[in-house]
């Protein structure tokens, strides 16, 4: 690591939103085009001759065990980046090497355990989310060669943080960039040239994650890498999994619980209205997907800016990058929900053009988006709970947005005599309470909190200087 090049990943100097679009901006490209997997492959199964429907249901009751592998892999990625950034500023880079090294291991067991679990569970689970006889052949087709190639997914994901960690970020675009490239052109020649449908999906995403991981360790293992991956740090310190767990939690409960929202959703829609609701919210769920993307990559992209002035004990630093985040988070998400409101026929048409479905989804989708850009607030406030290291905080909202209210709603608000809007209502219900919550406890505990500590520093200088 050369002394230049640590100058230049010192957060602690220069602009606080200049550096934080720095990082952002190629972690937004790097999130949106991270979601292209998922979504590439619905627009064109959608579009498959005379079963899209049916199939695009089948892939979205995919989407509880697909976000299941994702949640290991951010309780690892999402709890040692952080922790990584916190010890860089404080000048404690080789305990921020060992960081890496133990979320290595962690995630190659990880890799290998939960996919399998998910494989030999597929078939009950399934069923539950909601799969009907029509839908389950698509449904299975496709997670089990998934499940298959989860290893370098789990790695991919959780490992990539550490690039974007370090001041990276364009190095992390590139690691999704290229395995989306990969999906890309691979889906079309897989489903429709080689005549392998739900199969050829699967594939491809699966290459195209190897791809992506082979260029995460060439990056962590090359000479451009703060943080090196050394040997002796790969075997696993409990202490300091538990720490990594403990900031990681947050992440994991997000995602994790996305998926058993996604589960209870699916299992209600077809129960209270059939495959068709089932498949509006496998749209819905691919339009949040890129919405909510962004929203995280403007969080992600201040995390490691902001650990790093926590860290350094930079507070007031530390209150400019939560200012500005909420400020970007806030006017993307409205901007964008416009959007989405305004066009909304149209975007679901990328997905499937069927006059049933459009009929079906667009009232429904009006109400599942109504109050979403309220989620900027919960964003920016949870990614800096975690970039302070206040992981209880940011689990407690994390459930109490998902746990708490969501899936509650979801299963109360049909027997209350709303029926399938209800459910679809549930979303923007929890979302207004949660994102309150969030905001106003973090202005009013660790916002406040950093004052005091900033006047303390001024204090303290001040008895010095006399």
């Amino acid at each position: 690591m050369s002394e230049t090049q640590e100058r230049k990943n010192d957060f602690s100097q220069g602009n606080v939103p200049r550096l934080i679009m720095k990082l952002a901006i190629p972690m937004i490209v790097a999130q949106i085009v991270n979601a292209l997997y998922s979504i590439v492959d619905r627009i064109y199964i959608g579009h498959m001759a005379g079963v899209g429907q049916t199939a695009l249901t089948g892939i979205g009751l995919c989407f509880p065990i697909t976000m299941t592998v994702s949640a290991f892999a951010a309780l690892i990625g999402y709890g040692g980046a952080p922790l990584s950034s916190i010890l860089r500023g404080s000048k404690r880079d080789q305990r921020a090497e060992q960081v890496l090294g133990n979320c290595v291991t962690a995630l190659t067991v990880l890799g290998i355990v939960v996919p399998l679990a998910c494989f030999l569970l597929r078939e009950p689970v399934l069923y539950l989310f909601g799969a009907s006889d029509a839908t389950y052949p698509y449904a299975n087709e496709y997670i089990t060669i998934y499940l298959m190639g989860s290893l370098p997914v789990m790695l991919t994901l959780g490992l990539n943080t550490f690039i974007n960690a370090q001041g990276f970020t364009r190095d992390g675009m590139v690691t999704v960039g290229i395995g989306a490239l990969c999906n890309i052109v691979l889906d079309p020649i897989f489903i429709f040239v080689l005549g392998l449908g739900v199969a050829g999906a699967a594939i491809a995403t699966v290459i195209s994650q190897v791809v992506s991981c082979l260029w995460v360790f060439r990056f962590l293992l090359g000479k451009k890498n703060l943080i090196r991956l050394r040997r002796q740090y790969l075997r696993p310190s409990w202490p300091l999994l538990g720490k990594i767990c403990a900031l990681g939690v947050s992440s994991f409960i997000m995602q994790i619980t996305e998926s058993a929202i996604s589960a209870v959703f699916n299992a209600s829609l077809f129960r209270y209205g059939g495959d068709i609701y089932v498949t509006t919210m496998t749209v819905a769920t691919s339009i949040s997907q890129i919405y909510t993307m962004i929203i995280q990559g403007f969080g992600q992209g201040a995390q490691p800016v902001t650990g790093y002035n926590y860290g350094a004990g930079a507070y007031s630093r530390v209150r400019q990058c939560y200012r500005f985040l909420t400020g970007a988070c806030l006017t993307y998400a409205v901007v964008a929900w416009g959007l989405i409101q305004l066009f909304m026929p149209q975007i679901i048409s990328v997905f499937n053009s069927d006059p049933d479905l459009l009929a079906t989804a667009v009232p429904m989708l009006r109400i599942f988006f109504l109050l979403t850009f309220l989620f900027a607030l919960q964003t920016a406030s949870q990614n800096t709970f975690v970039a302070m290291g206040e992981a209880k905080k940011a689990t407690f909202f994390a459930l109490l947005r998902k746990v708490f209210l969501l899936i509650p709603l979801i299963l109360l608000m049909p027997r209350l005599g709303f029926g399938v809007a209800g459910i679809f209502a549930a979303e923007p219900i929890a979302d207004t309470i949660s994102a309150a919550a969030c905001f106003l406890t973090f202005l009013f505990t660790s916002y406040r909190g950093l004052r005091k500590k900033e006047l303390a520093q001024a204090g303290q200088t001040q008895e010095k200087t006399i």
